[in-house]
């Protein structure tokens, strides 16, 4: 059963990310988001090792946010690379814009 509180749509949006790892060092890079919700998303092609609870900053399209890092894809397994981020609830949300055309698309279904 899915735990989820809200629906995920799949996408494919370039963003930038930029925090600490787990080596305390600073970063910035180029990253994917895999899918996404209102309140998260999983961002794909992460080559830092980043520790849950670590808040990052996330860019697209010129908008920023920052998100709590809830999970990370363990090495040498399928979501390796993978991280889930929940968007800190004072922050806007980034892919306003992709969550309301799926939602069009579900009403229209």
């Amino acid at each position: 059963m899915d735990r989820r509180r809200n629906p995920r749509v799949t996408a494919c949006l370039p963003v930038r990310i930029w925090g600490v790892d787990a080596h305390d060092l600073p970063f910035m890079q180029l990253a994917s988001v895999k899918n996404l919700s209102s309140t998260g998303a999983v961002v794909q092609g992460m080559r830092r090792q980043i520790k849950p609870g670590e808040i990052l900053e996330v860019q697209m399209d010129g908008e920023k946010a920052q998100f709590r890092v809830v999970w990370t894809g363990m090495q040498g397994t399928c979501s390796a690379g993978e991280i889930g981020l929940q968007r800190l609830a004072s922050e806007p949300c980034l892919w306003g814009v992709a969550l309301g055309c799926y939602s069009e698309m579900v009403a229209e279904g």
